[in-house]
């Protein structure tokens, strides 16, 4: 388990918190997916269950209550950063921020770089930005990202 300074922890996911995160997804993509035309209100849930992993996913717990939760699996000698959500609630003050730089930091350790993808005008991007993150690639949907290895 995982503390930080904003009062927050982490703990592993476990089966039962899909349905709670795929419904965080849901809100939590809304927006921007519509944005895009792409929100489709059973898509959005069902690609979080055909993808979800408890061995990589860490649910990020706040005052008691699942508050997000993100994914790092291993990819092609890389970390793939996915399913990073903050339920709305928790958003703007500095938790998305904390939890970043523990898994940037667990990566600088094993002196792996750090991929991920963001959907297109996502206000999510400038927040990878700030911690080193450089396009890629991107397409009409997604902007590709990467951030290497700090030294």
């Amino acid at each position: 388990m995982n503390t930080g300074v904003w009062g927050w922890v982490s703990r592993g996911a476990v089966a039962a918190d899909v349905e709670v995160i795929a419904e965080l997804r849901a809100v939590v993509m809304r927006a921007d997916l519509e944005r895009l035309g792409r929100y489709d209100e059973h898509r959005v849930r069902q690609r979080l269950r055909d993808s979800f992993s408890t061995r990589h996913t860490s649910v990020v717990m706040v005052d008691g209550e699942l508050a997000g939760c993100v994914t790092v699996r291993p990819a092609e000698g890389r970390q793939w950063l996915e399913h990073f959500y903050l339920d709305p609630r928790h958003q703007g003050r500095g938790l998305g921020t904390a939890v970043l730089r523990t898994v940037l930091e667990r990566a600088d350790a094993e002196g792996v770089a750090v991929a991920l993808n963001v959907l297109q005008g996502s206000a999510a991007r400038r927040l990878y930005e700030r911690h080193g993150f450089v396009v890629e690639s991107q397409d009409p949907v997604d902007v590709f990202m990467v951030r290497a290895a700090a030294r």
